[in-house]
């Protein structure tokens, strides 16, 4: 079934014959149900898991209009456990790390991270100017860098929990906040 195929659902949901819209729904749902099925039997265990947590998470946080009412504060400067949802190639997905920059409107502006050693490397290289090594940060198991291309604003009820922060008064912060400046106006 193709993406025009799908879209013509909505015109059948505008006519008024219950019957109608009930089939087409059928159909429209066990194609779905076989499209995921045949999806998840061929990527890994660990990225289908991956993506059912996300679905869970998405499920239960959806309509939560933020981290503060599930007991959670957010500060700029917080490195955070987020659920980013699904990903397109050269984007963080699923659950990461990432450094909250600021908060606007229950909004948090975020910086992806990982702990990946070849990422890590790149950063020191030409082909790392999208990147920032943070090295060892208190409250991290290992060295991290972050994605100052993907950085994107999300409701903090996507920030699954706090694990570490960084003084937003401190020069790591600040460098931080300008190389993301020149890299994403320059």
């Amino acid at each position: 079934m193709q993406v025009k195929e799908i879209e013509a659902f909505y015109d059948v949901c505008t006519t008024s014959d219950q019957s109608l819209i009930k089939q087409e729904w059928n159909k429209l749902w066990n194609w779905f149900i076989k499209e995921k099925r045949q999806e998840y039997s061929s990527i890994s265990y660990r990225e289908s898991v991956q993506r059912l947590i996300s679905e869970k998470n998405y499920n239960v946080r959806r309509n939560i209009q933020s981290s503060k009412a599930m007991g959670l504060q957010v500060y700029p400067g917080d490195i955070c456990y987020i659920d980013f949802g699904q990903a397109y190639l050269y984007e963080a997905g699923y659950q990461h790390f990432g450094l909250v920059l600021s908060i606007v409107h229950y909004k948090a502006l975020v910086i992806p991270m990982t702990s990946n050693p070849q990422t890590y490397q790149k950063a020191f290289g030409k082909d790392g100017t999208y990147l920032y090594p943070l090295g060892k940060i208190e409250g991290m198991n290992r060295e991290s860098v972050l994605f100052l291309n993907d950085a994107k604003f999300i409701n903090t009820a996507r920030i699954i929990d706090v694990k570490a922060h960084l003084d937003v008064a401190g020069w790591k912060f600040k460098e931080i906040k300008e190389k993301f400046k020149t890299s994403m106006l320059d």
